[in-house]
C-alpha cells in the first residue's frame, strides 16, 4: 500500500457520507497529536475521501496542512461506496473485553502514568471503569459494569422504541436506537 502526503485542502468530504462523526473529531484529534498519524485516509483519484472523514475533521481541527493519503484506485463507484459503510459498521460490530480492558487501563495509569484522557473514553466512563477494579483487585466482568451500560432495550414497534429512548435519555443515559 502506498501512502503518500497531501496538502490537506486537495482533500474532498464524500457529500453523501451517511456517518455522523463530529462527537469524535475532538478525541481522534488528541490521538493524532498525541500519536502522530498512523492511519492515512483512503481517497479515490478525484481526491474524495472514501474512509477517513473524522481523521480528515480532526487534521483540519489541528490546522494541519498536509496528511497521509493513500489513493484507492480499481475500486468501482459500487465498492467505494460499500467500503465506506462497512469500515463504519464493522467497528459497531466489535465489543470490549472489560476485564482486559481495564487491566491495560490500570497498566497506563499505575505503571506508565499515562494521560488516559488521550484514549476517548469520557471522564465518567473513565471513572467507572478504573472504580470496578478498587476492591476485590480483580477486574471486573460485563456483569459487574455500572447499570447504564447493560441497558439493552429491543423494541419491535417505533413509537414505543422512541418512548423508551426518550425516557432513558432523559434520565442521563446515553443510547442509540437501533432498528429491527
Amino acid at each position: 500500500m502506498k501512502v503518500v502526503n497531501w496538502a490537506i485542502g486537495k482533500l474532498k468530504p464524500y457529500a453523501k457520507n451517511p456517518r455522523v462523526n463530529d462527537r469524535a473529531v475532538k478525541a481522534v484529534a488528541r490521538s493524532i497529536h498525541e500519536f502522530g498519524f498512523r492511519q492515512p485516509i483512503v481517497v479515490d483519484a478525484k481526491g474524495v475521501v472514501i474512509v477517513g472523514h473524522t481523521r480528515l475533521k480532526a487534521a483540519k481541527q489541528l490546522k494541519l496542512k498536509t496528511v497521509p493519503v493513500h489513493v484507492a484506485t480499481g475500486l468501482s463507484e459500487a465498492q467505494k461506496r460499500a467500503y465506506r459503510l462497512a469500515d463504519n459498521q464493522t467497528a459497531d460490530l466489535a465489543a470490549w473485553d472489560y476485564e482486559k480492558l481495564i487491566a491495560e487501563l490500570l497498566v497506563l495509569k499505575d505503571k506508565d502514568d499515562f494521560d488516559l484522557t488521550a484514549l476517548g473514553f469520557g471522564g465518567r466512563r473513565l471513572a467507572d471503569l478504573i472504580e470496578q477494579d478498587a476492591g476485590d483487585g480483580e477486574a471486573a466482568g460485563p456483569d459487574d459494569l455500572p447499570p447504564a451500560w447493560q441497558v439493552l432495550v429491543q423494541c419491535t414497534d417505533e413509537a414505543h422504541q422512541r418512548k423508551v429512548y426518550k425516557q432513558l435519555t432523559k434520565e442521563g443515559l446515553k443510547c442509540r436506537l437501533l432498528t429491527l
